[in-house]
């Protein structure tokens, strides 16, 4: 057969004459084929547990047993499959293995080690080496952990690490609270009525006591642990959206938490240690009377009206107001950050292996 330009014409020709001809059946392949491209997106989308604040809100609901703008105890704060109790407003657990609340042992280590392996066949081990390296030594790690640096549930190793952070570490979210801080103070004095008289009385809806061993300290959370609280973030839309525009707030994993935090005087919060060094704790003073301080690693701080905080809450740490009663309470807006030097393959891995029930749902397979 002789190539010409005019063989290529009556080819060309032939094929659109073809084409016209079946009309109906390309279009009934092109849209099956875009059919399957959606379906795909979907599902890789589904799979790939990073999406925005708006995803977890939606869901939130349907994560916490049922109840609705519930989050657990102080004392308890990640979610588990054990019973759950109902209390203004609020779900409790009542779980005795509970991961958070339990000695982080071999149990612990070997669900952390798998998550990291599903991890790793389904996305990468590129860029795992320091995460391998925690998760597989990480009972070495934490019990060998000075006194004064002692996270309960996991340490990230060769990650550089001080009690206070300067506000540059996270310029960009650092700012963005600080200009919001008119925004900030006028939703908690919105959510914020008449407190309660005596530490047994009841609380306001959405707020919670914590323990302490004086005074009082209440907490309003609109993220506990990775899960946001779909009644009290209706009650504070304005805040709700502040969160949504930082770009390092640990929004998609049990690290992660946003609360109104109340501290009246006279109260102490005694010495603790934070779950995790992977995150930086950020306080935006609200109402920072005389007299409060925290102290982090030894080291004394105070807040500051529409200023932030940045803090290791690894490092043992302590706050309190000794301050008269008629100076009113301590208020900050506390949020957790990323540690800046946690690399972005990092935090991927990190917000898969400890996203919300991941552990507890390993537990029943």
């Amino acid at each position: 057969m002789e190539w010409s330009l005019e063989c290529v014409k009556e080819l060309v020709a032939g094929g659109l004459e073809y084409v016209r001809e079946c009309e109906f059946c390309a279009f009934v392949t092109v849209a099956c084929v875009l059919v399957l491209f959606m379906w795909y997106f979907y599902r890789v989308g589904r799979q790939h547990d990073s999406g925005p604040l708006r995803r977890r809100y939606l869901s939130g609901s349907s994560r916490i047993g049922g109840v609705v703008g519930g989050f657990m105890s102080s004392d308890c704060r990640c979610k588990r499959k054990g019973k759950l109790e109902e209390q203004n407003g609020f779900a409790f657990c009542q779980s005795s293995e509970c991961f958070r609340c339990s000695s982080a042992g071999e149990s612990l280590n070997q669900k952390l080690y798998h998550s990291l392996q599903e991890y790793a066949k389904r996305y990468t081990w590129s860029g795992m080496g320091r995460v391998h390296k925690g998760v597989r030594d990480q009972g070495r790690y934490i019990n060998s952990r000075p006194s004064i640096q002692r996270p309960e549930v996991f340490f990230l190793p060769d990650l550089p690490s001080a009690p206070f952070f300067s506000r540059e570490v996270q310029r960009h979210d650092v700012e963005l609270l600080e200009l919001s801080f008119p925004t900030l103070l006028a939703e908690f004095e919105s959510i914020y009525h008449q407190p309660p008289a005596r530490s047994g009385s009841s609380l306001p809806p959405g707020w919670k006591a914590n323990s302490t061993p004086r005074g009082q300290w209440w907490t309003y959370y609109l993220v506990n642990q990775g899960t946001p609280l779909v009644l009290n973030v209706r009650r504070c839309p304005r805040a709700w959206r502040v969160l949504g525009q930082l770009r390092t707030f640990i929004a998609n994993n049990v690290f992660g938490n946003a609360c109104f935090s109340v501290l009246t005087p006279g109260a102490l919060i005694t010495e603790h240690y934070g779950p995790t060094n992977v995150r930086l704790r950020c306080h935006v003073g609200l109402r920072v009377p005389p007299s409060c301080e925290l102290v982090v690693g030894g080291e004394p701080q105070y807040w500051s009206e529409g200023t932030c905080l940045l803090f290791d809450d690894s490092f043992l740490h302590r706050a309190f107001h000794e301050g008269n009663p008629e100076d009113g309470p301590r208020v900050v807006f506390m949020v957790d950050l990323w540690h800046p030097n946690v690399a972005a393959a990092e935090r991927q891995a990190l917000d898969y292996i400890f996203s919300p029930g991941r552990l507890e749902d390993k537990e029943g397979k």
